[in-house]
């Protein structure tokens, strides 16, 4: 038999397939295209960052090949890692996993298609792998065993379809505790090499002890690479500035999630407290979850000097927890430290390290500000772990997790009836439940919410989030002098709050303050620089209040470029594009308003609206008359 005209090459195939795409298919398929076109640009984008070129990606498919085993299979780790973090902010039934299986083997290439027993046998290890997980074949394991900081767990013998012979097969355990472990491979010992063997795991066990005491060693003592300030993407602050990187969880089990994000937020919610620090936002510094990106580059994003890491494991009775704080400037390491202790002196523990931030800094408190921030809302244990549960569900903010995250902290009052903080977080769900467009009354929702803040408050004065729902609901209820009041209030008690920044900034445009608006606003944007979307949109509110669009224009566009379906991005950028009399730009912004929400009403947003300058708000709602008025002439 010929082969004349192929030519046969050995490489490392990749397949990855989507679990579940006929059924989610069924549901929606219009958010079920949009959602797999998204993440095969996704996969695509980090196979060619590793070296990889996609082959084919025939519908829910993704077949690519690399000239290096080590390359696919970090590239398989790169992809489930960002398609987790994507699916975290999705409803749990519009979630999309892939499973992913790679093999080394002998394939036939014929203008740049791959086919043969290599390209099948990946096939059929994707379909061996988890939903979110990796299999690769024996060959491909071979190539990686020790090269990687992965562990594995033979699965055997596989038989497959359409090959004749078994194949080997190996589940890729992602976990860093997993790293450098092989489980299930069984290897037959005689008498004589059992003895032997024991002999030889003994030594291997004070040597192992040895070596991981001596790396820990230079693991506190070594540098990192140092940070570049020309390559920072803002200017230091003037006083300790420092990003807390999400704590990893060493536990083994997903579910022990909440606690390792939980203990990351107290300490970055204590430190924040501190008027001499300046403290990055948990939603910016949780956007590094599940990643490896080096310090260095995290200062750069970020624009700080310091960043703090580190790895919790939680037992039933213990926990370990491992922290460590890096001047990124000298790539020095201030200090590390292990803490083991029972799990009931986590808040000890939490205390401990924000002390030895602020005493690593040369930050000096007031007795008035340690008190603060070492103010615990509850003792109780089992209130607390369940208090961390219920903020895990509330920072994916979509309908279900809200619903999920109020029954928790009503659950708590039930059994703590003074527990100011699960008050105020009860209100934010009211409060989100309006502003998702979930609320079947949205004057009940938010008369609900001012109720449950004034009763945080009436616990606990010193509560920035309940005085910062309070003063904003304010706002919208043309209480324009009472809310302002209200949000400085909230601003004084978080000097590093970016929510609370970026409602007063709101609170002061609504109330036809928009110069003083923009410097609070920017500082919103300087404590959470990855910017969400409504950052944007209210910095370019103030700037077309004051008359500069082309800076409103700017704002917008770069928010849109972000978030290209948050509707209120559109719908201002239409009315400044007629104010600057750019009305085809203006009309297309009106067609993607209604594109994203064809029930949109022009007229109960005019009446929705809270501004306090009549004027403005005419020439606002007349833009945007126009904007919508064009495009139905058109």
């Amino acid at each position: 038999m010929t082969q004349e005209g192929f030519k046969r090459k050995l490489t490392a195939v990749l397949s990855a397939d989507a679990v579940g795409y006929s059924r989610l298919m069924a549901e929606d398929e219009a958010a079920t295209v949009k959602t797999i076109a998204a993440y095969r640009e996704i996969i695509s984008s980090l196979i060619k960052q590793h070296r990889g070129r996609v082959v084919d990606s025939p519908g829910d498919n993704i077949l690519a090949e690399f000239s290096s085993v080590v390359d696919a299979v970090q590239c398989a780790v790169a992809v489930q890692n960002e398609i987790q973090t994507r699916n975290a902010e999705m409803a749990e039934n519009r979630r999309m996993e892939f499973r992913i299986g790679i093999n080394l083997g002998d394939v036939i290439d014929e203008d740049d298609r791959l086919y043969g027993d290599g390209v099948n046998i990946a096939a059929r290890l994707e379909s061996l792998a988890d939903p979110g997980g990796i299999c690769v074949s024996k060959t491909a394991f071979d190539q990686i065993e020790t090269k990687l900081p992965l562990g594995f767990e033979y699965l055997g013998e596989q038989t497959v379809k359409n090959i004749p012979k078994p194949v080997g097969a190996y589940r890729v355990l992602m976990q860093p505790d997993d790293a450098g472990k092989v489980i299930g491979e069984k290897r037959f010992l005689g008498r004589f090499s059992r003895r032997t063997a024991m002999t030889a795991i003994v030594i291997l066990v004070v040597v192992a002890a040895v070596l991981v005491g001596w790396n820990i060693y230079l693991q506190q003592s070594r540098k990192v690479e140092p940070a570049s300030v020309e390559k920072m993407a803002f200017p230091l602050p003037d006083k300790p500035s420092i990003a807390v990187l999400p704590f990893v969880n060493m536990s083994g089990d997903p579910e022990q999630e909440y606690f390792s994000d939980g203990l990351t937020e107290e300490i970055i919610t204590a430190l924040a407290k501190v008027p001499k620090m300046f403290v990055i936002a948990r939603n910016s510094t949780f956007v590094y979850k599940d990643k490896s990106a080096k310090v260095q580059k995290v200062a750069e994003d970020l624009g700080v000097r310091y960043v703090l890491e580190g790895s919790v494991r939680k037992g039933e009775e213990k926990v370990r927890i491992t922290a460590q704080l890096i001047d990124v400037l000298t790539g020095h390491h201030l200090w590390a430290e292990r803490y083991d202790r029972n799990l009931k002196d986590i808040f000890t523990v939490q205390d401990e390290i924000t002390m030895r931030i602020l005493s690593a800094l040369e930050v000096r408190l007031t007795d008035g500000e340690q008190a603060l921030i070492q103010k615990k809302g509850t003792n109780n244990l089992k209130t607390y772990l369940k208090l961390l549960q219920g903020i895990h569900y509330s920072h994916v903010v979509n309908p279900e997790n809200v619903l999920k995250s109020r029954r928790i902290f009503e659950e708590i009052i039930t059994e703590e009836p003074n527990y100011a903080f699960a008050y105020s977080q009860i209100a934010r769900t009211h409060w989100l439940e309006v502003f998702l467009g979930k609320s079947k009354s949205p004057k009940e929702s938010l008369r609900k919410a001012a109720d449950l803040a004034k009763k945080s408050l009436s616990i606990d004065q010193s509560l920035g989030a309940s005085y910062a729902y309070l003063g904003h609901i304010s706002i919208m209820r043309r209480n324009w002098e009472k809310g302002t009041s209200l949000l400085n209030q909230a601003v004084e008690l978080e000097p590093n709050g970016a929510e609370s920044h970026y409602l007063m900034g709101m609170g002061l445009s609504f109330s036809g303050r928009p110069e003083e608006a923009i410097p609070i606003i920017k500082k919103a944007i300087r404590l959470n620089p990855i910017t969400p979307a409504p950052y944007y949109n209210i910095i370019a509110i103030a700037y077309r209040m004051v008359g500069q669009l082309d800076k409103a224009i700017d704002w917008l566009e770069k928010g849109i470029q972000r978030y290209p379906n948050f509707l209120f991005s559109h719908l201002n950028l239409s009315a400044c594009y007629i104010l600057a009399g750019r009305e085809q730009e203006a009309h297309k912004e009106a067609k993607e308003v209604l594109r994203l929400n064809p029930k949109f009403s022009l007229d109960r947003f005019e009446k929705a609206l809270p501004l306090k300058d009549q004027e403005e708000k005419k020439r606002f709602i007349g833009a945007l008359r126009k904007a919508f008025s064009s495009q139905s002439d058109s």
